[in-house]
């Protein structure tokens, strides 16, 4: 990759991570999904209602590792998250008081692309340019690996993998009034994204640029999570119709669904895994956490769940039960 004048002007180790990066900014996204004018109008449309109340969000999403000590310097050292619970096989990983990442020590085969599992973590940052250092930290991190970049309308996003090839995307929000709404969900494109011109924009003009790569960011949350699945419409029966999410946009390969009008929560896709059946015991995707904000909205889960036939454990304020591909899913009430 050719670093601009501009991206010149930031220090020389980020520069060298960027000369790193594996792939043209050109070439866009990983996601392929349907191109789309990003200066088109705002909002033209009320978001879908969806059966979860306002105030859902993600729980920390949980990976298994063999390498404990190599993801989780990666996720704190590249992704910028800090070390909030530890013990002798699984970390806890945060941003302020807010738990963002579990990591297990495990001890099975590594994750197999072609089945259902994780497809993407996303961490969701308050501004850009801690989005900007987080991208420079993650591409020079040795274990990590820049996979693409794209803008998708409503969020600006890069893309890479974790030590394990588990999937990263790190990204920002675009203000909720430039979304566009319509009666077929929310307008998300994939337009090309040039991660160099990005970090030049919002590191170039830092008046310590050095400091800034170096500082923790704040509020870094789960914005969602992507899941590889085996069928698009057991996914909508399952995560729409029984946990309650709303679909809030549908391309090919890909659904997308959400609670409180965000863009999505969850993303599910069969582009390298539709037909598969139950995930088989490896490494990675170990449970998808979702908390609500009320003790009548975890019992109104509990009762879909139950309605559907599903086996339910948990009791007080977590319930959990398994998605078609055998993947749990835990929902708890947490404000």
């Amino acid at each position: 990759m050719t670093l601009t004048p501009a991206a010149r002007r930031i220090p020389a180790r980020a520069a060298l991570a960027l000369g790193s990066l594996t792939v043209l900014a050109a070439c866009g996204d990983t996601d392929p999904r349907t191109a789309s004018d990003p200066a088109a109008p705002a909002t033209s449309a009320a978001p879908p209602a969806s059966a979860l109340p306002a105030g859902t969000h993600l729980g920390p999403v949980e990976i298994s590792t063999d390498d404990l000590p190599g993801l989780t310097d990666f996720y704190t050292a590249g992704v910028g998250l800090e070390v909030v619970d530890r013990n002798a096989d699984s970390r806890t990983l945060g941003s302020g008081d807010v738990e963002v990442l579990r990591l297990v020590r495990g001890d099975a085969p590594a994750d197999d692309q072609t089945t259902a599992g994780l497809y993407h973590s996303a961490f969701l940052y308050d501004d850009a340019t801690e989005l900007a250092a987080a991208l420079v930290r993650s591409a020079q991190h040795p274990g990590g690996t820049f996979q693409g970049s794209a803008d998708h309308r409503v969020s600006q996003a890069f893309y890479l993998a974790d030590p394990d090839g588990n999937g990263v995307e790190l990204y920002v929000d675009r203000p909720r009034e430039q979304w566009e709404w319509t009666t077929d969900g929310v307008t998300m494109g994939s337009e090309a994204l040039d991660p160099d011109a990005f970090v030049a924009d919002h590191l170039a003009s830092e008046p310590d640029p050095e400091a800034t790569l170096a500082a923790t960011p704040d509020g870094v949350t789960l914005g969602h999570v992507h899941l590889r699945v085996g069928d698009l419409g057991d996914a909508e029966a399952f995560y729409g119709d029984v946990l309650g999410m709303a679909v809030t946009s549908r391309v090919d390969g890909a659904l997308f669904l959400s609670a409180d009008g965000y863009h999505h929560h969850l993303g599910t896709n069969t582009w390298g895994s539709a037909g598969t059946g139950t995930r088989p015991t490896t490494l990675g995707l170990r449970v998808v956490r979702v908390h609500v904000p009320d003790a009548a909205a975890l019992a109104d889960v509990r009762q879909r769940f139950e309605d559907a036939g599903l086996d339910v454990e948990g009791s007080g304020d977590a319930v959990t039960t398994t998605d078609p591909w055998g993947t749990p899913v835990e929902v708890s009430v947490h404000a």
